[in-house]
């Protein structure tokens, strides 16, 4: 019983950790910043400009988005990155994290695909989602592929392979139908 309860915290730590931690991290920086900010700005002007911190962290990590991309940077993010991947709990969620954020804004982006998928042929209910791999030839099988199925409401969701003839395209953007299906289909496309 104890063993099952351990087992079901730690899948739920797991799921909750890299987004708590992501959010904690900007909520600190935004706070940090603008506490700053705020009070030097109001020792010399006279006032304070809340919100101020927002601006410049946004600019801040823009800028660390910029000097990420230079050659001096890259021997320094691999020797990070490798560190990283030997620490076993860290590794875990620096990998889902960052296969997460590139999947959505790397340069290989992975929902670019938005399609809709019959589950159900005798009552016609269908599944919105992106083909994140069009074949499954690793597992030996080609006609099947992997769609993922953002969750409506959560920043979750789950991974089919289904039947690549039960796949059909639509004529609408990613950002649309992410947008679409969080919002549980409340958001207009």
């Amino acid at each position: 019983m104890i063993k099952k309860i351990t087992q079901y915290f730690l899948k739920g730590l797991l799921l909750v950790a890299p987004v708590a931690i992501l959010i904690y991290i900007v909520y600190s920086l935004f706070i940090a910043v603008d506490g700053l900010l705020v009070d030097k700005l109001e020792m010399i002007m006279g006032f304070k400009i809340p919100g101020l911190g927002i601006l410049v962290s946004f600019i801040f990590v823009t800028l660390l988005g910029f000097i990420g991309e230079t050659a001096l940077v890259r021997p320094f993010k691999k020797a990070l990155q490798a560190l990283l991947e030997k620490i076993p709990i860290l590794n875990l969620l620096y990998t889902s994290l960052n296969d997460l954020f590139k999947a959505f804004v790397g340069k290989e982006k992975k929902f670019n695909v938005p399609v809709k998928v019959l589950f159900n042929k005798e009552n016609n209910l269908w599944k919105m989602g992106f083909v994140t791999r069009g074949t499954m030839i690793e597992i030996g099988n080609e006609e099947l592929a992997a769609v993922y199925f953002p969750h409506s409401y959560n920043f979750s969701g789950e991974l089919y392979l289904v039947p690549s003839d039960r796949i059909i395209k639509i004529d609408i953007s990613p950002a649309e139908t992410m947008k679409f299906i969080v919002s549980g289909g409340v958001t207009h496309i």
